[in-house]
């Protein structure tokens, strides 16, 4: 998975492996990610997650004086306790969404075996798509090559897809990431 720079298969920054999950809203991509993280952490792999919001977001309660700091015009504001912490940087000039590789440069790789990424839909980079027909949505796996496998428990809906991973068993899947990553023993 890695070059001999250390760099993703996705020419992402990091040096580790880096993997999507990426589907329309109400697929279960959330879902899945929970139960991938708590049985990737069981086996002892240190995981990162970045999650794409389409929407503001904020992590402070409005009445908190860092809130209240951050709202008068604070361009970066870092809260921090003796279990966590978390900057918020305040990006009012940006036109475009993200860039997922600037996200990814944001970790801090030493401490981390792999990064798993919601949403990003449009960047490449290794992605796992979340299928449900009940949906009635069209896949994204024919148009997207960065596509690796398809998790779904429904059939796919052409002959040429990329490997098919049982939705309902996040073992497989996580085995299916492992070995994907370099990371299986």
């Amino acid at each position: 998975m890695h070059d001999s720079d250390g760099v993703s298969a996705a020419g992402l920054p990091l040096g580790l492996p880096v993997f999507g999950l990426v589907a329309p809203s109400g697929s279960g991509k959330t879902t899945l990610l929970r139960h991938l993280v708590g049985r990737l952490h069981a086996r002892g792999v240190r995981i990162g997650y970045l999650k794409h919001a389409h929407h503001s977001f904020d992590l402070d309660i409005p009445g908190k004086d860092s809130y209240e700091i951050r709202a008068a015009g604070a361009a970066q504001t870092l809260l921090a306790s003796r279990l966590r912490w978390a900057l918020q940087v305040e990006e009012s000039s940006r036109q475009s969404d993200p860039d997922l590789g600037e996200m990814l440069a944001r970790f801090e790789a030493d401490s981390l075996d792999l990064v798993l990424v919601e949403g990003f839909k449009h960047a490449s980079y290794p992605k796992i798509e979340v299928y449900r027909a009940a949906l009635g949505q069209t896949p994204l796996y024919p148009d997207d090559p960065e596509i690796i496998a398809v998790a779904t428990d429904d059939p796919l809906p052409t002959p040429d897809h990329p490997p098919r991973l049982p939705l309902g068993d996040p073992e497989r899947i996580a085995d299916f990431i492992l070995r994907a990553g370099g990371l299986a023993a």
